[in-house]
């Protein structure tokens, strides 16, 4: 989301510094427009959050707010600036104000849905990433449904399964859901079902050191030399220098 700022922030400067002249004539002081300054404290606080500088993003946001403080995105930006900084109270305190002035926006509900299965709040979780998942506006259902597969995986395999497989019935070639299936499914030591989740992603997407490593780890399981070694070899050619490479290599 990019804004033009540069005139709004210099008309702030000035009505600011305008504030400490006392006059009874010349021309009325400009108004500074709500939306635009909300958007312009966003458009700088989002930056700042990304840079790392935390304290003047969390500045930045609480300036956004005071101008419109039904803007959800920059509440969930706030709440993911408070997790950084370690403040879990403000940062849960945040992430409610902008489910409060969003109910039904999807986005809103799956940030909130991540940020609770990462305190270990599963069933919590669960109930955001429906809400998320039943909006009629979702038009990426599975992305949600992999994100709520990901989250109950730590606490219940068989919920995970359930979510991942109504991922891949929106779309069968969804990498992530597959993946995810695969590691999944590899955690069961059914590698025979992750092996083949594994090849239908590769079937569609690129592979990273991991997910080369992951092959090889499922084939050292099923005792295909021929195939284990296809993996090694394009871990080597692919990924030199990579973790899993050395990893790997010191095994043989």
């Amino acid at each position: 989301m990019k804004a033009k700022i540069g005139g709004i922030l210099l008309a702030w400067l000035a009505v600011s510094l305008a504030g400490c002249v006392s006059t009874t004539s010349g021309p009325e002081k400009p108004k500074l427009d709500p939306a635009n300054a909300a958007q312009s404290h966003y458009t700088l606080g989002a930056q700042y959050y990304r840079n790392g500088n935390y304290e003047v993003a969390r500045d930045r946001l609480k300036q956004s707010l005071e101008f419109d403080p039904n803007r959800a995105l920059t509440w969930t930006t706030l709440a993911l600036t408070y997790e950084a900084m370690g403040n879990d109270v403000l940062a849960e305190e945040s992430y409610e104000s902008a489910v409060r002035v969003a109910p039904r926006d999807f986005q809103t509900l799956n940030t909130y849905a991540v940020y609770l299965c990462r305190r270990g709040r599963q069933d919590e979780a669960a109930r955001y990433f429906e809400r998320a998942i039943s909006s009629p506006e979702n038009d990426y259902a599975e992305v949600t449904l992999t994100n709520a597969g990901v989250c109950m995986a730590q606490t219940d395999a068989e919920a995970a399964e359930n979510y991942f497989r109504k991922a891949l019935e929106r779309n069968r070639n969804y990498g992530e859901a597959l993946l995810q299936m695969s590691l999944l499914k590899f955690s069961a030591t059914d590698y025979l079902s992750s092996r083949a989740f594994l090849q239908r992603f590769l079937a569609t997407n690129d592979a990273s050191a991991g997910v080369l490593a992951l092959g090889w780890e499922i084939e050292t399981r099923l005792g295909d030399d021929r195939a284990r070694e296809e993996y090694f070899s394009q871990l080597r050619e692919e990924f030199p220098d990579a973790p899993e490479t050395r990893r790997i290599a010191a095994l043989n």
